[in-house]
C-alpha cells in the first residue's frame, strides 16, 4: 500500500460530514479494497467553525477552494455544495487540473450533462455521480454496467421521498395534502420551501439523469411534461384503493418504443397494487428497470439522508480508485431513440375526478363531451362527500390519447355546473 490516494471535500454540509464519518468509521474496508492509502486531505467551506459532530484534524480545514483545485497531490475532488454555482466552475476546474471528480449534485448535471461530460473525456479524467439520483441505492452503476447487455426499454421510478411520504401518510390516514406537508416539514423530510419536491422538478432531474445511462439521450426538462401532487386529495386516494385496487405515486416514466419513440414524463400516477412500486413508501426510494434481457429489476432503497447518500458518495471514490484509467462512459454511444414522443400523443387510461352540482343531466352532458373525443367511459361513480350543492364524480376511461382527454377537461370545465377544475391522473 505504498500509493496513496487524496481526497478533496467542496462542502462540510449534512452529506459532507456524512462522507467524513464514513472515510473514518470505515477506512479500513476502503483501503483494503481499493489496496491503497487513502487520505482526506482537504475540506473546504465558507463555514469552518461549526462543529460537524466529526473528528476532524484543524489543518484539514480550509475556505479557500484552491487549497484543492490547484493542490496537484490532490486525485479526486468531492463536489457537495449543490446548485449550479460555484459548484460548475469548481467541477470543471478540478478536471481541468487533472483531478477525477465525484459528485451528488443532479440538478448540475441535468442541465449541464454534455458540458461536464466533454470536460471529462478530454482532459482523461472520470466523474462518478452515484448519489445524483437513488440517494444509497446502488442504481446508477448497475443501470450502467450490471444491465450494460440490455437494451433498456422501461424505466419507472418513485425517487422523491418527500413526495412519496406525503402521499403515504395521505393514504394511511385520510389527511388533506396541506396537513401532512406541514407534518414533513416539522419531521425535516420537507423543505420549508418544498416547490422543488412536490411540484416535481427533483423528480424530472433525476429523470433526465436515468434517461441518458438507460436510453442514452438528454432530453431537457423544458421538453417534457412534468407534473406534481399538489391537486390530489383524500377522496382520489381513496377512490384509487377502493374501487381500483391502486395507489397514487409520484412516479418518473421513461420508455421506448418499437419504432424508437420515447416516453418521458413525470405526473402522479395510479399503481396497481400488484405492481411492486406500490408498496414503496414513506421516504423510501425505488426504480423499476426493464431490460430485453434480464427483464424487470427493481433497485430500492432510501433515496436521501446524511448516512445512505454518504454510503453512495464513498463508494464512487472507491469505483474511481479501482480503476482510475477508464474512460467516461455512460449509457449506450448510439441511442436507439430516433423522437421523443409528444405528451399529446400519449396514450392511457385516465380517471377523472369532475366537481359538479348535483342535478340532473349533468352526467349525459359529461359524457356527451367524452364521446365526441372518442374517450369510453369505463366506469363512473358519483357520491356526496359534505352539505354542499356540489359532489366529486369519479371516472375511469378506456384507453384515450392525452390530447383528447385535455381537449375533453377544458370543455368540462367551462361548464356552469362544474365548480372545480377537473383532476385528472393516469394509469400505470
Amino acid at each position: 500500500m505504498e500509493e496513496t490516494i487524496n481526497i478533496g471535500l467542496i462542502g462540510f454540509g449534512t452529506i459532507g460530514s456524512g462522507v467524513v464519518a464514513t472515510l473514518g468509521k470505515n477506512m479500513h474496508l476502503i483501503e483494503d479494497k481499493v489496496q491503497k492509502k487513502v487520505k482526506l486531505k482537504k475540506i473546504v467551506d465558507l463555514d469552518i467553525t461549526t462543529d460537524r459532530g466529526v473528528d476532524v484534524d484543524p489543518e484539514v480545514l480550509t475556505t479557500n477552494v484552491d487549497d484543492i483545485l490547484e493542490d496537484d497531490e490532490i486525485n479526486i475532488v468531492i463536489e457537495l455544495i449543490g446548485g449550479y454555482q460555484p459548484a460548475l466552475n469548481f467541477i470543471l476546474k478540478a478536471m481541468e487540473n487533472g483531478k477525477h471528480v465525484v459528485t451528488a449534485n443532479k440538478a448540475l448535471l441535468a442541465k449541464h450533462w454534455q458540458e461536464i461530460m466533454d470536460c471529462a473525456i478530454k482532459n482523461h479524467v472520470r466523474i462518478c455521480f452515484e448519489a445524483s439520483v437513488g440517494g444509497g441505492i446502488p442504481l446508477l452503476a448497475p443501470l450502467n454496467n450490471g444491465l450494460a447487455a440490455n437494451n433498456i426499454e422501461t424505466v419507472y421510478g418513485i425517487i422523491n421521498g418527500t413526495a412519496n411520504y406525503i402521499l403515504t401518510k395521505m393514504d394511511d390516514a385520510g389527511l388533506d395534502f396541506d396537513v401532512v406537508l406541514k407534518e414533513a416539514q416539522l419531521m425535516g423530510y420537507a423543505e420549508q420551501d418544498p416547490t422543488f419536491d412536490i411540484e416535481g422538478h427533483d423528480t424530472a432531474q433525476k429523470l433526465i439523469i436515468l434517461s441518458m445511462l438507460g436510453f442514452g439521450i438528454y432530453v431537457s426538462q423544458e421538453n417534457f411534461h412534468v407534473e406534481g401532487i399538489t391537486r390530489i386529495k383524500p377522496d382520489d386516494i381513496k377512490f384509487a384503493r377502493k374501487e381500483l385496487n391502486s395507489v397514487v405515486k409520484l412516479l418518473a416514466i421513461a420508455q421506448v418504443d418499437e419504432d424508437g419513440k420515447l416516453e418521458i414524463r413525470v405526473h402522479p400516477t395510479l399503481v396497481p397494487q400488484t405492481h411492486l412500486l406500490a408498496s414503496v413508501n414513506d421516504v423510501f426510494n425505488a426504480v423499476y428497470i426493464v431490460g430485453d434481457i434480464g427483464g424487470p429489476v427493481l433497485m430500492y432503497g432510501q433515496g436521501a439522508g446524511m448516512m445512505p447518500t454518504a454510503s453512495a458518495v464513498v463508494a464512487d471514490c472507491i469505483d474511481i480508485m479501482q480503476d482510475m484509467d477508464s474512460s467516461v462512459a455512460y449509457g449506450p454511444s448510439e441511442s436507439r431513440v430516433k423522437k421523443i414522443k409528444d405528451m399529446s400523443n400519449v396514450e392511457s387510461k385516465y380517471y377523472l375526478r369532475i366537481t359538479a352540482l348535483d342535478k340532473p343531466g349533468v352526467l349525459h352532458s359529461l359524457s356527451g363531451i367524452l364521446s365526441d373525443l372518442d374517450i369510453s367511459i369505463e366506469s363512473v361513480s358519483q357520491r356526496k362527500v359534505d352539505q354542499t350543492d356540489a359532489v366529486p364524480i369519479f371516472m375511469v376511461t378506456h384507453h384515450a390519447l392525452e390530447k383528447n382527454v385535455q381537449k375533453a377537461i377544458k370543455l368540462i370545465d367551462k361548464l356552469d355546473f362544474v365548480k372545480e377544475k377537473t383532476m385528472i391522473i393516469r394509469l400505470l
